[in-house]
Formats: C-alpha cells, structure tokens, sequence
C-alpha cells in the first residue's frame, strides 16, 4: 500500500502548538549540559575555596587527634570539639555547597528557560504501557543514549588518563614534602585534575545541544491535517464566519445609515451605486464620504437622503470613482477635488435659486475625472 505522505509530519509547528507544548512541560532540555554546568562550577568551587577547606580540615584533625585528659571525666569538653568541628566543617564547604545549589537550579533552565507544568508529571497509560516502552526502547532516541553513554565513558576515561599521566611526577614528589605542604598541593593538583577532566564532558553537550533541539523540533512537527484542524477550531466553521460577517457588515450598514441624513449631497449612477458625501469648510481639510453602496444599500441610501432632503445628483462617471477610490469615512482623493467642488457650488446655487434669492443655474457641467481615478461599471 502506497504511503499518504499527506499524513507525515512535515510542517514546522505552529504558535499554538508550541504554546501547548510548553505549558505540557514539552521542552527541549539537554542532560549533558546540565550536568557538564554543574560538574565544572562544582570544580571551580574545588579550585577557589578547596585550600580553605583543607587548611580548615587539617585545623579540625589536629584538635581532635590533640589529647586533653580533662575530656576523659569531663563530657562537656567532647561535646565542645564536636560543636566547634562541626562549625569549622560547614564554614570550609558552604561556598562550595552554595555554588552547587546555584547552579542546581540555573543548569535545568540554561536551555528552554524557566518552566513549570503539572501536566509533566501527572501518570498517562502510554507510560505504563509494555509495548510502548519497548518501542522507545528501540528507538532511535535510545540508540543515540546509547551511543552518548558510551562515548561518555570513552572521552571522560581517556582525558582522566592523560591527566593523571601529565601529572604523574607532581604526585609522586609529595612523598618527599612535608605532610602539611604535601596536603595543600595535594588538593590543589585535584582540584585541577578535577577541572580537567570534567571540562571534557563540554564535547558531549557541544553534541548533545543540537541534537536535543532538533529532535523538539521534530517530535513538534504537525500534518497538513492537523494544521487544518487546528485553524477551523481556532477561526471557527466557514459558515459560523459567514454568519458573523454578514452580522458584521450589517451592523455597519446600520450605523452608515445613520449618517446619510447630515450628508450634503448623495450622488448616484443612477441605480447601481450612491455615495453620500459631506464637506464642513471651517472643521474638514477636504470632503468626506459618509456613505456608500450598492445596488440594494444604494437604494436605501437614495430613499433615506430624499426622505432628509438631501439632493440627489446623477452623475455616473463621479459616482463610480468616488465609490471605488474612497472608503467610508475617509477624505476623496485630491484628484477628485475639482470635480467634487463643482458639485457642491451646484448644489449652493439651486438651493439658493429656490431660496428666490438668484437666478436659475446652468446645466450641470461635465465633471472632470483624472485617467487613474475613472472605474467602469
């Protein structure tokens, strides 16, 4: 049977579905790194403070091995070593507790960043079930631990040997320093070899980095099917948006509707388009359209404006320019000006003509319309 490539995970993860992802606790992580930050700030933790610690501790072993015969009658004096012990142990290694505490908890979030889910650690079926834990026993995921772990050993092995092989006379002339100086540069030649050696687990998270985000990468990838999904449940059915921007469009018609009474003049082509138009000197740089439509909302926009006595002109060519150039509350092209402007001095002069205050005005004059603005039926 032939495969439905359709069905594979091709697609780089949406938004949503990273979002989801995250809030899952679906993170890229990388164990390597973490535990190479940890290893190498509990080294330099060894580097920085471990001769303090080693002074403290000697300090320590030689009051205890020191002998004070009162302590063999009096309990109070023990109890005073083990006291004051104690002290000096915890003052010589809380630096290094505190750096390891510190980078315990920067580590984990070093890549991915801080994030917290619930959902992580709730139980699921697929975790407890035989068959699918020996699939990700098989997998290509446990092939690569695999391999990691191995290489681990080998790379961690094989510096440890160079190291101690490098410093193999700096630890054999301890035998012939003295016990307090052969201690101190015994610490400090661990604390090296220490570093060292774990500065070699860098190689494996160098490794492991790129192969843990591109596998998140590619365990997040999504079909053509699911991005469909995901878009209609997000977006909603066709129809249900249908329905809403047929809501939509109505309730503006409603509140266009409302301006057609302050217009000052509706021009129409004459049946398949109107616009209404208003224009105030003092307050608008140019006029604006209040209205237009169509057919239907053309009539209704005609019918509204006759019932207000706003004159209605017909001029075709003006209306189809200014009902294809100009959106609804917004200024008329400056191309328009002209054009506009000669309508508004005609409507001026057959109001005042009916006014008795002038004669009757000419026909109306042939409106220009620039090349770029005129629109066909």
């Amino acid at each position: 049977m032939a495969e439905d490539t359709s069905q594979e995970k091709t697609e780089e993860p949406t938004e949503k579905r990273k979002k989801k992802a995250r809030e899952e606790g679906n993170v890229a992580r990388s164990r390597e790194l973490n535990t190479s930050l940890i290893l190498i700030v509990a080294a330099f933790g060894f580097l920085f403070f471990g001769p303090m610690a080693v002074r403290s501790l000697m300090s320590i072993m030689a009051l205890c091995f020191s002998f004070d015969p009162r302590a063999s009658w009096d309990t109070d004096i023990v109890g005073e070593y083990l006291h004051g012990s104690m002290k000096d142990i915890f003052t010589a290694i809380s630096p290094i507790f505190a750096m390891l505490f510190i980078a315990a908890l920067v580590a984990p979030i070093s890549m991915g960043g801080w994030n917290f889910s619930s959902k992580a650690i709730m139980p699921k079926g697929s975790r407890m079930n035989p068959l699918s834990g020996l699939k990700r026993m098989f997998s290509i995921n446990s092939l690569v631990e695999l391999l990691k772990g191995w290489a681990k050993v080998l790379i961690v092995a094989g510096i440890a040997i160079l190291v101690l092989v490098g410093l193999k006379n700096d630890f054999l002339s301890m035998i012939f320093q003295p016990t307090e100086n052969a201690v101190s540069h015994a610490a400090k030649l661990i604390a090296w070899s220490f570093l060292l050696i774990v500065s070699s687990t860098v190689l494996i998270a160098i490794v492991d980095v790129p192969f843990q985000i591109h596998s998140h990468k590619k365990k997040l990838r999504m079909t053509m099917q699911e991005i469909k999904d995901e878009y209609k449940n997000t977006e909603g059915k066709p129809e249900v948006k249908a329905k809403v921007r047929q809501l939509q469009r109505e309730m503006a018609n409603r509140r266009m509707m409302k301006d057609v009474p302050e217009a000052d003049v509706i021009i129409t082509n004459p049946t398949h388009y109107a616009v209404a138009l208003k224009y105030k000197p003092n307050e608008m740089p140019a006029p604006i359209m209040v209205a237009k439509g169509a057919d239907n909302i053309a009539f209704k926009i005609r019918e509204i404006g006759e019932e207000y006595n706003v004159p209605v002109l017909q001029i075709p060519s003006l209306a189809r320019s200014i009902y294809h150039n100009t959106e609804i509350g917004a200024a008329i092209p400056e191309g328009l000006y002209i054009a506009v402007a000669q309508v508004l001095a005609y409507i001026y002069q057959v109001d005042q003509w009916k006014r008795g205050r002038s004669k009757e005005p000419p026909k109306k004059p042939n409106y220009p319309i620039p090349e770029d603005l005129r629109a066909d039926e």
